[in-house]
């Protein structure tokens, strides 16, 4: 339920008011309603229109668009400006280590962010711009650096800096800003609508990812974009940014944020308000869920000395790096054991994703990336390529697909179900096409890489919603506040996309050793060892809510 001045006057005006009530709710409803979220007790979001929940997820629409732009081109594009083999790790290390080290200090930050405009949303609109800003260094870098500098060796150094740094940069941002975008949606929705939102991302992640990949996927050279722009890369820049723009745009727009005040007006409209008058419609709201653990804060205002809120909800808004890291390292067992089967997922996922269309070329196709540009290897490992942006067209295809499927199967198998489900399929599918390298028999399972996706963008953010939901229902229940949670949302939500960090960060440490010794095979077969041992820890290891 939204919390306005309206619903505190019809609480606490006696009838006789009533009629003044109403011209001063006429007057409210005449301005934008905002959601009043007080840190002393939070008002249920009301519910949110199926349209507004779509515009959210656009963001998530952007985002996987632009990954699927850089799953597909990100290796071949390095290989282009001539990048050693042995530089692989430090390219796919450095964003992951600063992300891992950063993303639960942002996510800390967002939970406290005083900012007029909301909590998530300019951190979101600042990590769309690096991500911007990435999309154009490393499939723009080498023409940039030609236009700079004529001598060819500098132009071969100062290219791979450019195109190691946009990878960098991008990777960076498009890894953190999928925290706040969460938050986000955690912060404005209800419970329903949490679980809605959740389906709706998932959904238009896999509509991204396909659209991303299938534009990966067509020959841009021999169209008027291709002729008017020096590369074909640069038509891939053209598509990704404007995606990417026009996304983040209506993502923003979407749904209103309540900025969070130190001094919030609502608190102090309560104070002012609540002392001439009786309690018991107050606590009538309470037990009907209108309002949460806000009556103890109200009589502790009107007797001073007794008022011991203010200062508990002061203290936690001075987040310190050593009280974040005392957060973190406290974290519940159920919430540690849910960011292990999340590094699992990730791991598994990465390892198959990154070298995916490398191992199409060289593996399934036989070709040779490092064969002169004009020789039949280097066509040959460039149309694998091309066929692989094809099987990563299929995995998001699929992933929006299963992502409607799960709203149908969790009523029966459940959230254990599902989770199990999309580790073992992923497992299976990469297994067999790791043993049978076939071109038509890798393109039909590539439909189980979907699977896998929609899994790890859903099922562990639905759990953390369904941890938070049962703590404050035990919070109110035992009569404590329902913004005594020590770790807000943002910061769960942070800790969770860390593995994401940490999975690229292993990934970057062993896997770029395994492929410079076995080749590209060794990534899909370690795709599926992981996900298979993921499967008995999703099944064992994980608290589901009843």
């Amino acid at each position: 339920m939204t919390l306005t001045k309206e619903s505190f006057h019809r609480a606490l005006l006696p009838a006789s008011g009533a009629a003044k009530a109403d011209m001063d709710g006429t007057r409210e409803k005449e301005e934008a309603p905002r959601q009043a979220v007080m840190r002393t007790g939070a008002a249920v979001p009301r519910r949110r229109a199926v349209g507004r929940l779509v515009m959210h997820s656009m963001a998530m629409f952007g985002r996987e668009f632009c990954y699927a732009v850089e799953a597909a081109f990100v290796t071949p594009v390095l290989l282009s400006v001539g990048l050693p083999k042995n530089l692989y790790s430090l390219v796919w290390l450095i964003s992951p280590i600063l992300g891992f080290v950063l993303q639960p200090v942002v996510g800390s930050a967002s939970d406290h962010c005083t900012c007029s405009w909301g909590r998530r949303r300019p951190y979101i609109l600042g990590l769309g711009i690096i991500m911007l800003l990435g999309m154009a260094l490393y499939l723009n870098g080498d023409v940039m650096i030609s236009a700079f500098i004529a001598e060819r060796d500098k132009q071969r150094t100062w290219a791979i800096v450019i195109t190691m740094l946009g990878v960098v940069l991008f990777d960076f941002a498009a890894d953190f800003i999928d925290g706040p975008i969460k938050a986000y949606l955690f912060d404005v929705c209800c419970h329903q609508d949490k679980e809605k939102g959740l389906h709706y991302h998932a959904l238009f992640t896999g509509l991204g990812g396909a659209l991303g990949y299938l534009t990966g996927a067509m020959d841009w050279g021999q169209t008027i974009l291709g002729y008017t722009l020096a590369s074909e890369f640069q038509v891939i820049f053209f598509f990704a940014a404007l995606v990417l723009i026009i996304c983040l745009t209506v993502h923003l727009c979407s749904i209103p944020e309540v900025p969070l005040r130190y001094e919030n007006e609502e608190a102090e409209f309560l104070l002012e308000e609540t002392e001439p008058h009786r309690y018991h419609s107050i606590e009538e709201e309470i037990r009907n869920g209108h309002l949460k653990s806000t009556c103890m804060e109200i009589k502790a205002a009107a007797k001073p000395g007794k008022c011991t809120a203010a200062p508990r909800t002061q203290e936690k808004r001075q987040m310190t790096l050593k009280s974040l890291l005392k957060t973190l390292l406290s974290m519940p067992s159920h919430y540690r054991c849910l960011c292990v089967s999340h590094l699992f997922g990730w791991m598994a996922f990465l390892s198959n994703m990154l070298f995916f269309t490398d191992f199409m070329g060289q593996v399934v196709y036989h070709g040779n990336p490092y064969a002169p540009h004009n020789s039949t290897l280097y066509l040959t490992y460039k149309a694998g390529v091309e066929m692989g942006c094809w099987g990563l067209c299929i995995n998001a295809i699929s992933s929006s697909v299963y992502s409607y499927l799960q709203k149908v199967l969790l009523p029966y198998i459940g959230l254990k179900g599902l989770y199990f489900m999309g580790y073992l399929l992923f497992g299976l599918g990469t297994g067999l096409i790791g043993l049978f390298p076939n071109v038509y028999s890798t393109l039909a399972l590539c439909s189980l890489f979907g699977v896998m996706s929609s899994t790890l963008y859903t099922v562990p953010f639905h759990l953390i919603a369904e941890y938070h939901r049962e703590e404050e229902s035990q919070k109110l229940q035992e009569g404590e506040q329902a913004g005594e949670h020590e770790r807000g949302k943002g910061i769960d939500c942070a800790a969770l996309t860390c593995m994401v960090q940490l999975a690229q960060i292993i990934l970057g440490v062993g896997l770029g050793l395994l492929v410079s010794v076995a080749g590209s095979a060794v990534t899909i077969i370690s795709a599926s060892t992981v996900a298979l041992a993921g499967c008995c820890f999703v099944a064992f290891c994980i608290r589901y809510v009843d």
